[in-house]
């Protein structure tokens, strides 16, 4: 698996502990004699001062050794370095605070940390393990070098393309007629994000909320017409699945095919419904009517704050939303006790087809 600039920092930092913790030790000592960890106490936080396996030993890290360096700089350090580690310090510091903050870095970043990392060590002639970052410096400037090579190569292919004439073929921007938002400048992409609950809720753009501008937008790829027509097979009691997992990638079209799915059973009638005729033929069947459709997107309900519906109604979990959907207050008063319990309904939900709040 290949290694993120974040982890590669945080190796780095490991190698940076490793040898600059004998350099800081021994400086230290030199100046406070027997005292010393009595002194490097002093410009620690109590989070940063952790004792190793004796009591008067430090458990050292790159943090805390680049601390005290810092701290103690004027009185022990200055002795043997210049203002240029010292630079080095304050830097390095930096980067340990946004790698133990999770924060990216980007390739330049972490060549920069490394480099800036191996030149204290060189610094305080920890050798061995400035060699051991020099390595990683030169593997990370393949990685970036076979990366730009690759981009390239792709622009180069790309721009090959673009410019390649087919006799009769005029080019696509020649053809096209970009959509007026998009014309204009006004196209925000963030608008047209289909967002399931949205629809549920009759907010949105028509292209996701209007079935017939939907379906008049949408291409019938064979998934989607195979999911449509397995899915009236099965509310018209002709077979098929009663589950369908979506398994795509991300933006693949999990919710477009969901809000295709919610659409076809939305009562419109099948001859409004433009470019679903292969569904049907292949379904053999119209949609059929009264279906109770339910939406439960998991990121928009919160088990910590109640929701109050229109007609006065309670909801506190994922069960109360299903029953309120499928029966209104009626079909969530068959639940109420478990919903306001946070508990599994168990055989409760069962008894909705017999009250007909379930056509499937």
């Amino acid at each position: 698996m290949a290694q993120s600039n974040h982890e590669r920092v945080g190796k780095a930092l490991e190698i940076l502990n490793s040898g600059l913790k004998p350099f800081v030790e021994r400086e230290l000592k030199s100046t406070y004699q027997a005292s010393w960890f009595d002194e490097t106490r002093q410009c620690l936080a109590g989070t940063q001062m952790h004792l190793g396996s004796k009591a008067d030993e430090p458990s050292w890290d790159a943090a805390s050794l680049l601390v005290v360096m810092w701290n103690q700089w004027n009185d022990v350090f200055k002795k043997t370095l210049g203002e240029a580690e010292r630079t080095l310090v304050s830097e390095l510091r930096e980067v340990r605070n946004k790698w133990a903050h999770q924060r990216p870095f980007s390739t330049d970043d972490a060549n920069r940390a490394l480099d800036s990392m191996q030149r204290l060590l060189i610094g305080v002639s920890a050798t061995r393990e400035a060699e051991d970052l020099d390595r990683q410096k030169t593997e990370l400037l393949r990685l970036k070098f076979d990366e730009q090579a690759r981009h390239e190569k792709r622009k180069a292919a790309s721009v090959a393309i673009e410019t390649q004439v087919v006799a009769g073929l005029k080019p696509w921007r020649e053809v096209v007629i970009p959509h007026p938002d998009v014309a204009s400048g006004r196209y925000q992409q963030a608008e047209f994000a289909a967002d399931l609950r949205q629809v549920y809720k009759g907010l949105g753009t028509d292209e996701y909320r209007n079935p017939l501008e939907f379906f008049r937008r949408t291409y019938l790829t064979s998934g989607l017409k195979d999911l449509l027509a397995r899915s009236l097979l099965r509310l018209t009691g002709g077979g098929g699945d009663p589950v369908v997992e979506l398994q795509t990638n991300f933006g693949g079209g999990k919710t477009h095919s969901m809000l295709a799915l919610y659409h076809l059973l939305s009562g419109t009638p099948k001859e409004n419904l433009v470019g679903l005729e292969p569904v049907f033929a292949e379904a053999k069947t119209s949609p059929p009517a009264g279906v109770r459709r339910v939406v439960l997107v998991g990121n928009r309900l919160s088990p910590g704050q109640p929701e109050r519906k229109d007609d006065g109604t309670v909801v506190r979990t994922m069960w109360g939303e299903l029953a309120w959907q499928l029966g209104g207050k009626e079909g969530y008063a068959m639940i109420k006790q478990a919903d306001e319990t946070a508990t599994n309904p168990g055989d409760a939900l069962g008894r909705f087809r017999s009250q007909g709040f379930e056509k499937e």
